[in-house]
């Protein structure tokens, strides 16, 4: 990624923050982690890590765009996803959770991990998302293929 792209990114996501400035100095001299709202520019959907890292590896094809920001948390073992914010949208599933207005994300600069959280894809600026359909239909496919894989790796 470029350090245009780079700039573009950290601007993108700090104008979450309630003081982009603050959210800015946060990532370069705090312990580079902020706390930013979600619902206004984008809501979160987090699942559980296999599932998670199975469905971006299905969103990361050739014949799609690149897939949108997402975030791994290492210590809670789980994945984010950033797409459009749709408070009139329900996520169904074992796991899954959707941080939306009135919801708060911790995320590091897009040019770094901090501590357990670390940008699969970071924001390019752009403001680029996930689509919710093509992320369920990925969601679905992972879901299905975890389904059968589990009994065979006795999990």
């Amino acid at each position: 990624m470029s350090d245009v792209m780079w700039t573009r990114g950290v601007e993108w996501l700090a104008a979450a923050a309630t003081d982009p400035r603050l959210c800015k100095r946060e990532w370069d001299q705090g312990d580079g982690i902020a706390l930013l709202e979600a619902g206004r520019y984008w809501d979160v959907l987090s699942v559980p890590d296999r599932l998670g890292l199975l469905t971006l590896d299905l969103l990361w094809q050739a014949s799609r765009p690149v897939p949108g920001p997402t975030l791994v948390d290492t210590a809670a073992h789980r994945v984010g996803f950033f797409l459009p914010p749709d408070p009139g949208t329900r996520w169904i599933g074992a796991g899954l959770r959707r941080a939306g207005r009135g919801s708060w994300v911790a995320v590091p600069p897009p040019y770094r991990a901090a501590r357990y959280l670390e940008w699969l894809v970071p924001p390019d600026g752009t403001g680029m998302l996930h689509a919710p359909a093509t992320l369920e239909l990925a969601l679905r496919q992972a879901n299905g293929t975890l389904a059968v894989l589990t009994p065979m790796c006795g999990r």
